[in-house]
Order: C-alpha cells, then structure tokens, then sequence
C-alpha cells in the first residue's frame, strides 16, 4: 500500500537536506543553518513544495525525542553530580531572570499580564537539539561553557513539564482550580516513575541479550523502543513526549550497554534531527517577514542581547571566568524547539493574541537561523570585549614559595594525572583552571591551583607562567587552547608549551602559534595499538621504541603521509620473519612447572631454542637441560616468531 502524502513530505526534504549539508561543508558553515534556511524557503510560505506540513513537523518530533533520549544516555549518576550546582544554581538563575526580564518587556509594550508571563517562558527557553549539535561539532561539549550551557538546557528541559501544565490554566482551561492542576502533575511524574523503575531491569535484560546475541537489529530495536516507549506512556499521562526520552536515555545511562544504544540511535537521531531543523524553518511566515521585517530582526536582536547577557550572569553566579560566562551566553541566546510548542498551546487557549504568536513565530526561528554564526564568532567577540576591559588578577590559595619549574593549565583527569606525577618526582608545579568545582576539590588536595581564565594575560602571570619552563594545556576547548597559546608566548616566550589535542587537523595551527609540542589523541592511540601488537609479535623492544620514536617524529608526519617509507616498511617485515628472542616468565599453573627442559623438549615441539633459565634475579649457570623449572622461572627464547609464539603457547598449556 502506498502512501503518496508521506513520500511526497520525505523525498522533497531529504533530497534539500542533502544539498544543504553538502553545501555547507563545501562553505564552511554550519549545516543547521543551511537546513533552517531551507526550510524557510520550501515551506509554505516560500516555494511551497510540500503539501503536507503538519506531516514534516510530527515526523521531526522523533528528531528531539531521540536526541534527548541520547542526551539522558550520556547523562550518568557521575556526570549528573559534576552538573550539580550549574544545574541547581545556574538553571534557575537564567530562566527566572530572563522570564522576568522578558514578562517585564512585554508588559511595558501593552500586552495583558497572562500574556506577558507566557511570552516570558517562551523567550527563556534555549534549543537543546542546535546548541549541542553547535558545541559537538566544534569539540566544545567538555569545555566550561559547554558544560555550564549544557546544565542549563537539561534544567530547562525539564522546567518544561510544569510550563505545559500551567499554560492552560492561564487560559482558564482548569474546572477545579490550582490544586487540580498540581495534582495532575505529581500523578503523571509519579506514573513515569513507577514505569521507569519497572522497566529497568526489563531493558538492560533486552539489551543484553542482543549483545549476547549479536544481534545490530535486536539492540536497536530494544534502544528505540526504550526511548519511544517511555515517550508514548509520558505523552499519555499529560506530561511531554520528550521528557520521556530523556528519562529513557537516564534509566539506561549507568548500564553496561549505554555507549551501544547511543550508538545505535545516532544514525536515526541525524536524520530525524535534521528534519526537524527543516520543519523549524518552515514555520517562519515569509510574507508576514517581509511586511514586519524591520520588527521582526529588531526583536530577534534585541532578545539574543538579552539572553546572552542573562545567560552569561547565570554562568558567572556559578563563579566560572567572565570569558567562559559570556561564550555560554551567546550559545544560549535563541529561542528553543519548545518555545514552539508553548506557543501553540497558548495560541489554542487564546492565551497569546494572533498578531504576537506570529511576531513570537519568526523571532524564535530567526534566532536559531542566526545562532550558528553567533557560535561561530561568539570567541573573536568575547576576547576582543575583553581586552577593552581589564579584570583583576585573581589570588592563589596554595601559591608556591618559588617560581614553579611546570604550569599545567587544567585539572582535569589528564592534569590530575600529571600533576601527581610531578609532585613524586619533585618537580615544582602550578596548576590553573577556571572551574570553581574543581578548584575547590583541588585546594581540599592541598594543591598550588590557581582559579581564573587562561586567556589572560594577568591571570597566567599570577599562576607564574613568567618563569616556568614548561607549560602544558590539559584542557578540552580547542579555542580557549589557541587564546591561551598566544597569551603565553607574549609573557613567557622562552617557554616550553605542550599542548594535548583530540584531533590531528590541530597540529600545524597550534604550532604555528607556539606549541613546542602537540599530542594528539587520534594519533598516540594507533600507536598505542601499534606497539601492543608488535610486541604481541615478539618485535625486540628497542626496535619497538625506536618505532616508536620515528611515528612521534616530525609531528606524526610518517603517519599523515598516505604510506610508510619504503625503508621502513622493508625494515619491518624483515623482523617480523627473522629470528628474535624473547622472555617468558612461568606462572604457579604452568604445564611446565616441575618438568625438566628434556622432558618439555621445545625446540623439537616448537623450533624455538631456550638459550638460558634466570631464577630469582640471576640466570642457572651450567646446562640447563636437566634443571627442573619451578614458578617464577624466567626462560630465555631464541627463534623465529612463530615459533616463539608456539613455544608461549605450550609453556601457558595453551596447546
């Protein structure tokens, strides 16, 4: 059976989504930004190619549901408690504020009390799905804004169930009053409980039994029917589809299989997410655009302002650098996918007047079309306003009585790791970072951590990065690295600065910039991989370092060239079918154990020659034949690497 009306939605859009994307890439821009001007054009107002629009809109829903759900994947009881007080402090700061702010406004415009409050949780709400497809595209979710902003839109996520509630109570839809509707809200939440504790076990069993089974269609099948499911049964009892998917995602966040099911969802979720952008741009009404457009970008200005500058108070209240507070700001400054809704709902209980809903319509969609490019140059804006403004250079808890030898910038797991290396080896070290949390745990730790923004100038001075002669940057911002970079080659430019990346394409700027040093993750993984598997291979271990070496050597420039050396290549296959020697050390179960070397006879076994026996820290003087090995033993190989493999097989009674 056929049906045209969903074909004649799916193929139109997807074939612009392709183009778009494709386009974007081939420009440099955001793809969101394409999709929502795309969706401007085809929609109703513009071409008008597709004729069913609602259709577009209720296949996008899946897009946010999924994303959330992948969203409450990531969001473990671990990492909900690093989101503890951004959520308890910043989420509340901005939505109340900027709810005010905003009612305030739209009183002061002539618009009825009910309406203004409405219009002011429209205004307060940000877009989950643009800011953190933005901020994961640009490497930015680990940083201290993206982090600070990412707590943020998970609380206005969930401030959302209560703002569906209550905004039919304000058009009067309510028979027995307030308390009727508060009652509503605490059995639909009580409801979701109850299903969510039920389902837990349920859906780790389902999970791990496609992963038992290997089983792709039973794991994405059980992935989306957790998401879906608990969607379906939060929609049913009067709360928001979404917030069902994000709690799906959350119920499975701390089970063994959460990285499969994200896995598994994200495929669908760029799809349904992309469609979703699309629809977004379809609501703007070109025509009522183009008659109030002055207005229209008037408006659209005038909130990104406001937002940004609430949301950069927020993320300041938490105590985080005004650089990082203002970059999380201007990534919050739209309006978000749900405001959409909220509108609708008002729309229907004749909550907001037509002429605003419409005004309210495209202002929402042009500032999430405009925030791609906010994100984008929101760090050029934030350092150039910066360095009109001097801030004060901040003080050290713990500062050290002479100039540290080490600064490391980031007290993450990385600079926690070196940071306790550097305290046994003796070295002086300094540490900065700009999240108060863990400036906090540190200065518990009794560590010279300085708190402020590595960017700069002052702030690295005070740390003492004037006389130190290594600096290293332990932090995940790839734009606050190259801010901070060029502020230390300006203070200290005799210093040593390492710097770690997560990708290669990384290197040459950071070096162009100043980096002595820059170690990517992609890169020192493979050749993590790379060495294990030689050693698995018996290759001598100077051989394996100097490998080693040669891969590090030049900045990765033999792996960023399509094929090895032809010297080395050759180099390494002649060793991996020559002869070679290796240990093997005897375990309490070895077959071997209590046996003779005359008895084991190996070299007839295996080919390979035992050349010596070590006991204890010493070898066995004298013909070994005849000795019979106990636990512990260390026995000296000679062969050819399959046979020595052979010959670790018969000693572990693998064979």
């Amino acid at each position: 059976m056929e049906h045209p009306s969903i074909l004649s939605v799916a193929v139109p859009v997807l074939a612009v989504a392709v183009g778009v994307v494709l386009v974007c890439l081939r420009l440099r821009v955001a793809p969101v930004a394409g999709l929502l001007v795309a969706g401007a054009v085809i929609g109703p107002s513009g071409l008008a190619l597709l004729p069913e629009v609602e259709a577009v809109h209720e296949v996008a829903e899946l897009g946010v549901m999924l994303l959330l759900f992948g969203i409450g994947l990531e969001l473990s009881r671990e990492r909900l408690r690093g989101l503890g007080r951004a959520l308890a402090i910043g989420g509340p700061v901005q939505t109340g504020a900027t709810t005010l702010v905003a009612a305030a406004l739209a009183l002061a415009l002539g618009a009825p009390p009910r309406e203004a409050l409405v219009i002011g949780w429209v205004v307060c709400l940000s877009s989950t799905a643009l800011v953190l497809k933005l901020y994961g595209d640009r490497d930015e979710l680990q940083s201290l804004h993206g982090r600070s902003a990412f707590a943020i839109l998970i609380f206005q996520d969930l401030l959302i169930v209560p703002l569906l509630v209550l905004v039919p109570v304000l058009g009067g839809d309510t028979a027995a009053g307030a308390g009727a509707v508060l009652l509503r809200l605490a059995l639909g939440l009580g409801a979701l409980a109850i299903a969510i504790f039920a389902s837990r076990r349920l859906a780790s069993r389902v999970l791990g039994a496609a992963a038992r089974g290997r089983s792709h269609e039973a794991s994405v099948l059980g992935a989306l029917a957790v998401c879906l499911g608990l969607a379906w049964l939060s929609e049913k009892v009067g709360l928001s589809p979404a917030l069902g998917a994000l709690l799906g995602g959350m119920l499975l966040a701390d089970s063994d299989y959460a990285h499969q099911a994200l896995s598994d969802v994200v495929p669908l979720r760029e799809v349904f997410a992309s469609l979703f952008f699309v629809s977004v741009g379809m609501l703007v009404d070109l025509d009522a655009l183009a008659r109030d457009a002055a207005l229209a970008l008037g408006a659209t200005a005038a909130i990104v302002l406001l937002k940004a500058g609430l949301g950069a108070l927020a993320v300041g209240a938490l105590g985080a650098p005004r650089r990082s507070a203002l970059l999380a700001g201007l990534g919050l400054a739209q309006i978000g996918e749900f405001s959409f809704v909220l509108l609708q709902i008002a729309r229907g209980h004749e909550v907001v007047a037509e002429e605003r809903y419409q005004l309210l319509l495209s202002v929402a969609a042009l500032s999430m079309i405009a925030t791609p490019l906010v994100v984008a140059s929101a760090p050029r804006l934030v350092d150039a306003l910066l360095r009109r403004r001097e801030e004060p250079a901040p003080t050290a808890s713990a500062a050290a009585a002479r100039a540290p030898q080490v600064v490391v910038v980031g007290y993450g797991k990385n600079g926690e790791i070196l940071a306790r290396i550097l305290r046994r080896t003796g070295i002086r070290y300094a540490l900065l970072d700009a999240d108060p949390e863990r400036v906090e745990r540190a200065r518990a730790e009794e560590e010279p951590i300085h708190f402020g923004d590595a960017t700069r100038r002052e702030v690295l001075e005070a740390t003492g990065v004037t006389g130190a002669q290594v600096v290293v940057f332990a932090i995940s911002d790839p734009l606050a690295v190259r801010a901070a970079l060029r502020a230390v080659r300006e203070v200290a430019p005799r210093a040593q600065v390492l710097v770690r990346t997560r990708h290669v394409h990384e290197i040459e700027p950071l070096e162009r910039l100043g980096a002595a040093r820059v170690v990517a993750e992609e890169y020192e993984t493979a050749i993590e991989i790379y060495t294990w598997v030689l050693g698995r291979f018996h290759v001598p271990r100077n051989v394996i370092r100097a490998q080693t070496r040669a891969l590090r050597g030049e900045d990765y420039r033999m792996l960023r060239e399509p094929a090895l050396p032809e010297g080395v290549s050759r180099a390494l296959a002649e060793i991996l079918v020559a002869g070679t020697t290796d240990l093997y050390r005897l375990a309490p179960d070895s077959p071997a154990v209590g046996r003779t070397l005359a008895e084991l006879d190996l070299r007839r076994a295996t080919g390979a020659t035992v050349l010596a026996v070590v006991r204890g820290e010493a070898p066995v003087h004298g013909p070994v034949a005849e000795l019979r090995l106990e636990a512990g033993d260390t026995v000296v190989l000679v062969g050819a690497h399959a046979e020595i493999e052979a010959a670790f097989a018969l000693l572990g009674g693998e064979e």
